[in-house]
């Protein structure tokens, strides 16, 4: 089994990667680390809280909350897409437990690091703050790190934030760039690669029909925010950008890879350059298997 630290700022598509990991029995989700993305660190605590309440996984991984803003400017959230709440804004979410004392995010990363070294793979969902300010406080940790496996950039198709940058690099541009720049064993899930992981509204339907439950009642609920404002926008379905990004830390065959070296611009611009690579880029996926892979784990039978 790979253990595996998820950092994460919940986020539609970053529950379904989350829902997605708890139903893929190759992995041990030993933490989960929460950043300022999509929604503000702490509602994004709260979600991870959330998620954990709706599907109790077991056993149930440690949760740490991170930075609150970026390195070096202010917070840029998406609520326009994901809700305020970053879970489509539905009203009757029960109360999450929260614990007395929350665990600090970067301290997490660096224990995980120093403890499984090789062994651990770190999945980044959000901005790359907290990964940058683990960097920041023990380097040789990360670089123990057998796998980071990022989702973010936009390398030869456009951005979703501006013409040419991808949302969570665009969030905080200075530590994608320490990220990059670190040489850590990255894959890089760019939209290049997520915006061919699109999953049509039926599919999910049926997969959730075939487990009926309060699982995937909800799960029918916050997507279906998702699935309205994809439509509008012109895709066939949910784009389905987190999920693709721990699908591929279970399976990397799910997509063909580039090595690549890259820059990040003042705007989070994911920019080709030349020298030694610096990551391994995603770049074809194989949309249907990696639908069969996500439809056949997010909402089990129970």
């Amino acid at each position: 089994m790979i253990p595996i630290l998820i950092d994460t700022d919940p986020g539609i598509d970053d529950a379904l990667a989350l829902l997605l990991a708890w139903g893929s029995s190759e992995l041990t989700v030993g933490a989960i680390t929460t950043v300022a993305g999509n929604v503000p660190v702490d509602v994004a605590t709260t979600n991870v809280l959330r998620l954990l309440a709706l599907r109790r996984p077991d056993p149930a991984p440690v949760v740490g909350e991170g930075a609150p803003a970026p390195l070096a400017r202010a917070l840029l959230t998406a609520s326009g897409y994901h809700g305020e709440d970053g879970l489509a804004d539905l009203t009757d979410w029960p109360e999450p437990a929260r614990p007395a004392v929350l665990l600090d995010a970067i301290s997490l990363i660096v224990d995980a690091a120093r403890r499984l070294q090789r062994t651990l793979t770190i999945v980044a969902l959000g901005p790359l703050t907290n990964l940058a300010l683990a960097l920041k406080a023990d380097a040789e940790a990360l670089s123990l790190v057998g796998r980071v496996v990022a989702m973010g950039g936009a390398v030869d198709v456009p951005g979703n934030v501006t013409p040419e940058a991808e949302f969570n690099f665009h969030v905080d541009p200075e530590a994608a760039h320490r990220v990059l720049a670190a040489g850590l064993s990255l894959d890089l899930v760019p939209l290049d690669a997520t915006r061919q992981a699109v999953l049509p509204r039926s599919g999910m339907r049926s997969a959730l029909g075939r487990a009926p439950g309060h699982l995937a009642t909800r799960i029918q609920a916050f997507s279906e925010r998702g699935f309205r404002i994809d439509h509008a926008g012109g895709a066939q379905g949910l784009v389905l950008h987190d999920p693709l990004a721990l699908a591929v830390a279970v399976d990397p065959t799910l997509a063909e890879w580039e090595w690549a070296h890259l820059a990040i611009g003042p705007d989070g611009e994911t920019l080709r350059g030349t020298g030694r690579p610096n990551c391994r880029v995603a770049r074809r996926v194989d949309t249907d298997r990696f639908l069969r892979f996500f439809l056949d784990r997010l909402c089990p039978a129970s």
